[in-house]
């Protein structure tokens, strides 16, 4: 790594790796889940602006501490360096078992029905059957998306840092277009007016034990509660820009590269993701009712389920088909095929080198913390997307998902609170770059994530329950296999 690898990634690799992370498949997705939490464009609107200014001031504290110590493995450093070691395996352990692995596992399989679309007996056919676990082309395609990535990224650091660009950039394009093209007809489509003239009017429409459907309107208490949950969608969409910092002993003068990254890459998100959803709402209406029966695109079925009721959550697809007709099934599925190979490539990357980094330490496989003649953490990769392939023929990665982003959130707080532990015990440190705002931009960002956390454990008490207990397992962990004085890591 840092030790034996020349440093192959300037400011523009960073920045696309950050944003490359970020945009996955959800941002064509949970819009719809959230409009039948909200009920509301201005409220809609309002959370993704929230999501972007949390992510913000995230990266922004993130910055510091990035200046601070720029070598592999990011943030399990900088918890090490601020609160000692058993904290930062329980962070590498949860990131292993769940966060970045079940990440990985995720966007894979969504490439793979995605592909489904042009090759529909990939998710059409169920192929092996174990109990409640059913496993179809789907999850094998993703499986190999992760194959094909590990032997590019294992000749080179530099095989990667291209896949990013070429993907990153073709589906920011992509997604920019969709922008303009949905602005610019939502002008003249009449839904703009339509959507805005009950701006905060919140209400939630939530399914029965009997299969229907009922809408309520929310009190200024239960809108509260609703935006503090239903917030974990479009802070899953903008999650993994932290994995910039696994990477940071690869990086070209990372004390000033890396805090730039990290701002850039979350802005240019930030601001496409809710140009996107402004986009659809000017080409669809944001209410709607759930469809009977087996879903053809027509502009009548479209417009019938709106944004909240879109065929199989697939928003980004409704908003699509109104500027592209029937075509627009088959450039939504390669946009996301693109989008999602693009992100697991840097997810692939990034996470293998803080492995590496717990290896180093002794904290992970000993075999994990050698590198190959092309100064790439191989077996560090190879252990991590094995992993992750597990997860893909598993069918339990969609429950893992739910666990690994509120288990982010912890870790993000941790790790903040880091940084004001680091200024007390530190204070003489040399800090190339100094938190934005500090300590008000941290602390808010801390006063947000606490906010969250406890409402998702108040009233989603199961999600975060395993969330919780997949944590706490690494305790024992530690003890019994990685804290053997005198004794080298498995």
């Amino acid at each position: 790594m840092e030790e034996n690898s020349k440093k192959s990634l300037g400011l523009m690799d960073a920045t696309f790796l950050v944003a490359g992370s970020m945009i996955g498949s959800g941002i064509f997705i949970v819009s719809s889940e959230m409009a039948r939490d909200l009920g509301s464009s201005g409220w809609l609107l309002f959370t993704w602006l929230m999501t972007g200014i949390i992510t913000l001031f995230g990266a922004l504290s993130y910055g510091e501490l990035a200046a601070m110590f720029p070598k592999a493995g990011g943030q399990f450093v900088y918890i090490r360096e601020a609160w000692g070691k058993l904290p930062s395996f329980l962070y590498g352990w949860t990131t292993f078992a769940v966060i970045q692995t079940g990440v990985i596992a995720a966007v894979g399989v969504a490439f793979g029905k995605f592909a489904g679309v042009f090759f529909p007996v990939l998710v059409d056919e169920t192929l092996l059957e174990f109990g409640a676990i059913k496993i179809n082309g789907a999850n094998f395609v993703g499986a190999g998306t992760i194959l094909i990535l590990t032997f590019l990224n294992i000749r080179g650091i530099n095989y990667g840092k291209m896949i990013q660009a070429i993907f990153t950039s073709s589906k920011l394009i992509a997604l920019t277009v969709l922008i303009i093209a949905g602005i610019i007809l939502g002008i003249t489509s009449g839904f703009f007016d339509e959507n805005f003239q009950h701006l905060w009017e919140a209400s939630s429409t939530k399914k029965q034990a009997d299969g229907s459907w009922l809408t309520t309107d929310l009190t200024t208490i239960g809108l509260m509660i609703v935006l503090s949950t239903t917030i974990i969608n479009s802070l899953f969409s903008s999650d993994a820009w932290n994995n910039v910092t696994f990477i940071a002993g690869d990086i070209r003068n990372p004390e000033r590269n890396l805090p730039r990254s990290l701002f850039l890459g979350t802005f240019i998100v930030t601001v496409l993701y809710i140009l996107a959803n402004i986009a659809y709402l000017g080409l669809l209406p944001l209410h709607g009712a759930p469809f009977e029966g087996d879903f053809v695109y027509s502009k009548e079925n479209v417009l019938s389920t709106g944004i909240q009721f879109a065929s199989s959550d697939r928003v980004g697809t409704s908003a699509a088909f109104m500027l592209f007709g029937h075509t627009a099934n088959y450039l939504m599925a390669i946009l996301i095929m693109i989008s999602t190979f693009g992100c697991n490539n840097g997810l692939i990357m990034a996470g293998s080198r803080l492995f590496y980094a717990m290896s180093k330490d002794g904290l992970f496989f000993r075999k994990a913390s050698g590198i190959n003649r092309f100064g790439v953490p191989a077996w560090a990769m190879w252990i991590q997307n094995l992993w992750a392939i597990v997860l893909c023929c598993s069918g339990s990665y969609g429950i893992l998902i739910k666990f690994a982003t509120f288990g982010s959130m912890i870790f993000y707080i941790v790790t903040i609170l880091g940084l004001f532990r680091l200024r007390k015990i530190m204070p003489d440190a040399e800090r190339p770059y100094r938190a934005f705002g500090y300590p008000v931009v941290p602390f808010l960002y801390l006063v947000f994530a606490v906010v969250i956390c406890v409402s998702l454990t108040v009233f989603t008490f199961w999600d975060t329950f395993g969330s919780i207990v997949l944590i706490l397992m690494g305790i024992p962990v530690y003890y019994l296999v990685f804290n053997k004085a005198g004794e080298e890591p498995i």
